[in-house]
């Protein structure tokens, strides 16, 4: 499953990052890689960005940068 459709507060492991070039870089520079522990922690009432807790921060994502990213339940 992707990111963006991850449910609230479930505790997910990343398993790749699907894009190439910049956005991939600028996504693992933020700590999205592959083995990482993340957690969907939040939406904006219209639903874009959302925020996500990686390690002992938060981030804000894009719905659409989030759909790059693979995650599993553990």
């Amino acid at each position: 499953m992707s990111l963006a459709s991850a449910p609230f507060s479930e505790t997910l492991r990343v398993t790749g990052v699907r894009a190439g070039g910049a956005i991939a870089c600028r996504l693992m520079e933020m700590g999205l890689i592959e083995g990482a522990l993340v957690q969907v922690v939040g939406r904006a009432p219209l639903g874009d960005p959302m925020r996500v807790r990686l390690g002992d921060y938060e981030l804000s994502l894009r719905t659409a940068d989030a759909g790059l990213v693979d995650v599993t339940a553990i």
